[in-house]
């Protein structure tokens, strides 16, 4: 009877409590009652939980009404355990019930037991364990949930929160996972955490995974957490490209944003990864400061004092009490916290064209999983169990567009969007698109796996044709018949024993190897170098003299050293009935014609000809070729050489051999040793093939503009044979015999369209083209033919007579006019020879008196200008002392050299110059000088002076005296140790001129100021 009236009293206060409840609380019962009531884990079985929806919804009512209850006489009485917080009491509305009114841990402590029903919506209830009442406890998102003992609930949300507090706060601790699953979500929550997003915003009722890494972000969210506040504002960046999270002013973000819910949260230590869940659209009002984390705490102990305050102030302060944070701190540049209100969309009726609108969204997106099996899931996950999308337009919207991969600016346009019809229109613009993009890539997926069948077949197919050929005996197999073509070309050459063992070996490994490995394309590669080369195989070579010489002569004028050098070599090979390799190096200016003639030879005798140049180059594989285990390795260029010419007697020409360089790739020129070498040739080890060439019958021919460049242990496995310059005479040979007619044939003319006199040809080269060869020459009679041929098309003349009148209209005005600086030397000036590169020329010594006798100083001076080489500066001081001293002896009361200063100076100060062959020209000028008397006016002189007078030999005579003659010098002195030299010159260069051969100045001195 007693238990009967006690559960009357409860059934009495059950429905005054229910009546009493805000309206909040009523939603939440209401909720529980519609959505949850078949899950909630109550003391009963599974069949009473199935029973009927009245004795579920009447157990609900109990547990609320019990709740509050409780809740209330805990609040009024000083008792060792309190349900709810401050925060709880101070939400009249029921916004606390979203996971703020979770006891701290010290008063849990004092409680029997911890109860949690746990529901799959996004709310749950804490309940405590009392009158031995024993309900589970069952975690919603994962067993690793924060809510699992003592220091659960302080970490989850407490609001007390000191030991959870300490259990967040600890950087040591491991990576925590906290679900979140407050009981309601608010309706009003105005100051929000800010989190910016790039690309994707999110949209109400859609979970989105978020890391957070700024670290003052991750304490405010650590401290909403703790104060059972999981809220925050999710709002999209402007900018696409900026990956921070930081936030330094509104306008970087755009205005509308979502209010979300944190359901877990796993704590990283320098990030934060959550779960949340968008609820509604918001709107930015203004930016808040963040309040410090101690200030907070002394905040909240000050207001936890217990004082009676009226019920309307506490619900009229409990969202201002619980969330807004005061400004303690100097203002932070980041926007942590925003002020936001809701965004209500605009009213609105089931249409047709809503209908319309709706049923277009769900046929587009039935038609996406069709194509893309992929939105299948995003679909599933996107729609609750139960619920129909169709009668929910709003959400609808908002589904079509989160499936969409749009551009961020359209989906925020779609967040924007208050008015329900157009929201659904841009939604089912955005899924149009995504279902085109989804047809697209469908397709080239169907191209490319068409494609690819396409080819595996062709290839099953010819695996398949070449197995059928095999068993009919029409085809080998790819190695056999590689095989077949290496022995091939075996067949008629005379293989070394060593290197057909090689061959043999390289076939034999080959037939063991994968056709698509590596290594069986090196070996193939290397067999087909092995095979390539001319074994055992030579040309013909030509052993006529007279044809040969006939063959140089139609191609070359004058270059008689060479062409007698070449019938020597042919006159040995056939007194012994064989040739022999030679290595030959000729050396001149440029454009005297050493690389054509050596074409010239190879025509002579009837070799093949192969040229490569060596000018820079710095890497010695170039000679004797890469390693086999290099990608792209290949042999040096005289084995390509052996396999472009198929002999192994060609005629090779190694290009500018002076010009070779040296690298940290070796040095090249090292490699020429061998190669050069008659004794060493004859087993030549290039690095690809490793096994001997015998290269001694091959005739190497170097060319070289200077030979002092050139590696001396080189130079010495050389023959050296000089190709001087040409003279005028040569020149104009030359140009009449074989460039004229060459440029007429390019030009397309004849000799009756265009003639070019001798006279013009003469002008042409002595105003025009003074170098030693005729590469200038032949460009400047290109030059004249073309203009020809332009005046002949153009209609100005039928024929072209290129005079020396004429002759500027074609090349322009002379780059020489005068073949000498002075026409009279004065005192202090003579003039000398020199030799360059481009053949001979004048060169004239000028001495002056740099300033008077210096009474002070008994010693004169002697300053040298005009870019001179450190040699050069050498021969002048010896110059200088030795004409001192030779003054001295004709002239004893002279003292100008002794006491005077004096400034030698070699003009064309632009010009480097450098040699010792001016010595004697350098001491009559000072003499000349000394003396007053000019030296002899058609007198020019070359050779090195000792410091004793004895005048020893130079180089270049041949230059030196055409370089003379061109200058209209009569009277010519040399050193007496080159008179070979110069009786080795044609009679045409050494025609009109007188010549002394000297052994001592004083020669000289008689021949120059002899009296005039």
């Amino acid at each position: 009877m007693c238990c009967f009236f006690f559960f009357l009293l409860v059934l009495f206060c059950c429905h005054c409590q229910l009546c009493r409840s805000s309206l909040a609380e009523k939603r939440w019962i209401l909720n529980v009652i519609k959505r949850r009531r078949s899950e909630v884990a109550f003391c009963i079985s599974k069949e009473q939980q199935v029973a009927g929806q009245a004795r579920a919804a009447c157990a609900v009512w109990i547990m609320a009404t019990f709740v509050r209850l409780w809740g209330s006489c805990r609040a009024r009485g000083p008792r060792p355990l309190r349900l709810w917080g401050r925060s709880a009491r101070s939400c009249g509305d029921g916004s606390a019930a979203a996971g703020a009114g979770l006891p701290s841990l010290d008063r849990w402590k004092q409680a029997a037991a911890i109860t949690t029903a746990s529901c799959r919506g996004p709310g749950s209830v804490l309940l405590p364990f009392r009158w031995g009442w024993g309900w589970g406890v069952r975690n919603f998102w994962s067993r690793g949930s924060a809510f699992d003992g003592d220091d659960g609930a302080a970490g989850a949300g407490g609001s007390g929160g000191e030991e959870g507090g300490e259990s967040a706060d600890d950087a040591a601790a491991p990576p925590t996972m906290t679900a979140l699953a407050p009981l309601l979500v608010p309706e009003v929550f105005p100051n929000l955490p800010l989190i910016a997003v790039t690309r994707n915003p999110v949209f109400p009722r859609f979970i989105k995974i978020i890391e957070v890494k700024n670290p003052k972000l991750v304490d405010l969210l650590r401290r909403k957490v703790r104060l059972a506040q999981p809220y925050a504002g999710i709002f999209l960046k402007k900018d696409d490209n900026n990956e921070s999270d930081v936030v330094e002013n509104l306008n970087e973000i755009y205005q509308t944003g979502t209010f979300v819910q944190i359901h877990e949260m796993q704590d990283l230590g320098d990030k934060l990864r959550m779960i949340v869940m968008g609820h509604r659209r918001i709107r930015i009002n203004k930016k808040l400061e963040v309040e410090d984390e101690e200030v907070v705490e002394e905040n909240k102990k000050r207001t936890g004092r217990k004082t009676k305050r009226p019920k309307k102030e506490l619900e009229e302060t409990a969202v201002r009490e619980q969330m807004v944070e005061l400004v303690i701190e100097p203002p932070s540049p980041e926007v942590l916290m925003v002020e936001v209100e809701n965004v209500v969309h605009e009213d609105f009726q089931v249409t047709e064209e809503v209908k319309a609108l709706t049923a277009e969204i769900v046929k587009t997106v039935r038609d996406i999983i069709a194509l893309n099996p992929l939105y299948r899931e995003s679909v599933l996950q996107m729609m609750q169990a139960g619920q129909r999308v169709v009668d929910n337009p709003i959400y609808l919207s908002d589904m079509g567009a989160a499936l969409t991969g749009a551009e961020s600016h359209e989906l925020q346009d779609v967040l924007e969007e208050t008015n329900i019809p157009k929201r659904l229109y841009k939604a089912l613009s955005l899924l149009k698109k995504e279902y085109e993009l989804s047809k697209l890539q469908q397709r080239l997926g169907r191209e490319v796996e068409e494609k690819i069948k396409q080819t595996h077949r062709k290839y099953l197919l010819q695996e398949q044709l070449k197995i059928i050929k095999k068993e009919l005996g029409l085809e080998k197999e790819d190695k056999d018949a590689i095989e077949e073509k290496f022995r091939e070309r075996l067949g008629g050459l005379v293989v070394p024993q060593h290197v057909m063992e090689v061959i043999d070996e390289e076939l034999s490994k080959l037939n063991l190897l994968d056709n698509h490995s590596s290594e069986f394309n090196v070996t193939r590669n290397y067999l087909d170098w092995l095979t390539s080369i001319p074994w055992g195989k030579h040309s013909k070579e030509n052993l006529d003299l007279a044809r040969a010489e006939e063959v140089l002569e139609e191609d070359h004028y004058g270059m008689d050293d060479v062409k007698k050098r070449i019938l020597e070599f042919i006159a040995v090979s056939q007194l012994r009935g064989s040739t022999q390799g030679k290595i030959l190096c000729f050396y001149g200016p440029p454009g005297v014609g050493k690389t054509s003639i050596a074409r010239s030879i190879a025509r002579a005798l009837n070799r093949e000809y192969f040229r490569f140049s060596v000018g820079g180059m710095t890497d010695v594989a170039e000679i004797k070729g890469h390693r086999r285990t290099y990608v792209g390795a290949m042999p040096g260029k005289i084995i390509q050489c052996l396999k472009k010419t198929k002999t192994e007697n060609p005629l090779v020409l190694i290009d500018e051999v002076d010009k070779i360089g040296r690298g940290y790739q070796g040095d090249p020129s090292s490699a020429l040793l061998e190669l050069l070498d008659p004794e060493q040739n004859s087993n030549f080890l290039d690095h690809y093939l490793d096994v001997p060439v015998d290269l001694s019958k091959v005739l190497f021919i170097c060319t070289a503009n200077v030979t002092e460049t050139i590696p001396e242990p080189l130079r010495d496995r050389m023959e050296i044979i000089n190709v001087s310059g040409y003279v005028a005479q040569e020149k104009l040979a030359i140009a009449e015999r074989y460039l004229v007619p060459q440029a007429r044939a390019m030009c397309g003319l004849n000799e009756e369209k265009a003639k070019i006199t001798s006279e013009a040809l003469t002008v042409l080269i002595k105003q025009y083209c003074r170098e030693s060869g005729v590469r200038n020459l032949q460009k400047q009679v290109d030059k004249v033919l073309r203009k020809s041929a332009y005046k002949i098309v153009n209609g100005e003349a039928e024929s072209v007579a290129v005079t020396p009148e004429n002759l500027q209209d074609f090349v322009g005005k002379p780059i020489f006019t005068v073949d000498r600086m002075y026409d009279v030397t004065p005192p202090g000036v003579v003039m000398g020879l020199a030799w360059t590169a481009m053949g001979g020329s004048t060169l004239f010594i000028e001495t002056s008196l740099r300033r008077p006798r210096d009474k002070e100083s008994k010693e004169g001076s002697l300053e040298v200008t005009g870019q001179l080489g450190d040699v050069m500066k050498e021969s002048a001081k010896i110059a200088y002392t030795f004409a001192r001293a030779l003054l001295m002896k004709k002239d004893p009361s002279n003292e100008f050299l002794i006491t005077s200063h004096i400034h030698l100076h070699v003009p064309e100060g632009a010009t480097p110059k450098d040699g010792p062959s001016a010595g004697c020209t350098i001491v009559t000028a000072l003499l000349s000088l000394a003396m007053g008397q000019p030296a002899r006016q058609n007198v020019a002189m070359t050779g090195e002076v000792s410091l004793t007078g004895k005048i020893l030999p130079v180089g270049g005579i041949k230059e030196k005296t055409i370089a003379a003659k061109r200058a209209g010098v009569t009277c010519l002195i040399l050193p007496a140790e080159n008179k070979k030299d110069y009786f080795d010159l044609a009679e045409f260069i050494t025609e009109g001129l007188e010549v002394h051969f000297v052994e001592h100045y004083n020669e000289i001195y008689d021949i120059v100021f002899a009296v005039q």
